[in-house]
């Protein structure tokens, strides 16, 4: 296989998005993935439907579009976790395997004997990562957590959306699970650290990863800006709490994005929009004063824009080199040149749907490529295969097995 940790296995037992996200890097970087799921049932996030992947015929499957964007690459193997055999073909992939991901709540899978302190003593390089909405110490380590409460708890939520008293102000969620997905990214990194240090030592560990922590770390210049001013952030919208003008300005037409990100960029900006006077006005001369008189400038700016189309803006700053862009749905996302250019969408085979359209990985390597020709597994589908090769189990076994309610 191709990509930097080729020769990697990896047992992910996590389901929904946030441990399943950092299997898929880890699939995406070369890995070997073995995602255990219950039988029949398999990942909640398969039944997170409609939409539902399409077959060769546009037939609904009983797999989601959801779960389809969090599984590329990954084998596919049900095991009854509640069965002492299961319990023991897990134990016995994880003797196997260098990295394992679990998602349950505090707990769970020391019950199963499948916990970190249990597994390492079958395998003492199993780097263990554990991902939960409040991590494995504190007083909330013992509840379930879930990405939109974690979004609301972590601060998330206090400034993302309207102000208070404006049209549709209120706290708002991010359009995708960004605790989950930060979480799992986080989890990656985490993940690959600890590879780099076993390869010095020997020696595997366990990666505690909290929903909550991560959301927290993802909300950056927010934190800061707290802890200098101890007043919390609030919501201002599509502004930004630091640097103007960095929003959306109405066009004659509809809107543009003007990113300005320091005062060159700001003096660029007025020159090519014919307003000058605004940069070496005194109220507006540094980013600084910019953000204190930001109402002012929105003001006088807004009737600068409705001058001109969107397209013409557009045509303009760029002409300008000044930082702009337009509000895309998915639809014009996937037409924009660049998009296009960079290879972002690519289709997979897939042994039910045909081709199946999948976002690729943004990581870019010049040694070792990333592949992307394994699509998101049926449930079970690799189970006979793993079991035969990697545990040596033989075809009577696995009917044995499987009869038993075991797979």
């Amino acid at each position: 296989m191709a990509g930097p940790l080729a020769g990697t296995r990896v047992l992910d037992l996590s389901r929904v998005l946030a441990g399943p996200w950092a299997g898929q890097n880890l699939a995406d970087l070369g890995a070997e993935v073995i995602k255990i799921e219950r039988p029949k049932v398999g990942d909640d996030s398969r039944a997170f439907g409609p939409p539902w992947i399409k077959d060769a015929h546009g037939r609904d499957t009983t797999d989601s579009a959801y779960f389809t964007s969090a599984n590329r690459g990954k084998k596919s193997v049900t095991v009854n976790l509640q069965l002492p055999e299961g319990q023991a073909l897990v134990r016995a992939l994880a003797a196997k395997s260098d990295v394992l991901i679990e998602n349950y709540k505090f707990g769970d899978l020391h019950r199963y004997g499948l916990g970190y302190d249990d597994l390492k003593t079958v395998n003492e390089r199993l780097i263990y990562c554990s991902v939960t909405g409040f991590g494995q110490t504190g007083p909330y380590r013992e509840r379930p957590g879930y990405d939109f409460m974690i979004q609301g708890m972590g601060g998330m939520m206090s400034v993302t959306g309207e102000p208070d008293g404006m049209p549709g102000g209120g706290p708002q969620r991010a359009g995708v699970p960004i605790a989950d997905i930060i979480t799992g990214m986080y989890a990656s990194i985490a993940i690959c650290a600890a590879l780099a240090h076993r390869a010095q030592t020997g020696k595997g560990q366990h990666l505690d990863l909290a929903l909550l922590d991560s959301q927290i770390a993802l909300l950056a210049y927010q934190n800061t800006n707290y802890f200098a001013t101890g007043k919390p952030p609030r919501r201002i919208g599509n502004l930004h709490p630091n640097i103007v003008p960095y929003q959306p300005f109405r066009a004659s037409d509809g809107e543009v994005i003007l990113a300005c990100g320091n005062d060159n960029l700001y003096r660029k900006f007025c020159e090519a929009a014919g307003c000058p006077e605004l940069a070496s006005d005194a109220r507006f001369a540094s980013n600084g004063k910019r953000v204190e008189n930001r109402v002012e400038l929105t003001r006088l700016l807004g009737e600068v824009f409705r001058k001109r189309t969107k397209k013409e803006w557009v045509e303009l700053l760029e002409t300008a080199s000044v930082p702009n862009g337009p509000i895309n749905d998915l639809a014009q996302v996937f037409e924009e040149p660049q998009v296009k250019a960079r290879g972002v969408k690519v289709e997979v085979a897939h042994p039910v749907a045909g081709s199946l359209p999948m976002v690729a990985s943004p990581m870019r390597f010049s040694d070792t490529p990333l592949e992307h020709k394994t699509p998101p597994p049926l449930l079970g589908e690799h189970t006979e295969t793993v079991l035969r090769e990697i545990l040596g189990k033989s075809g009577e076994e696995i009917a044995r097995l499987r009869a038993g309610g075991v797979l």
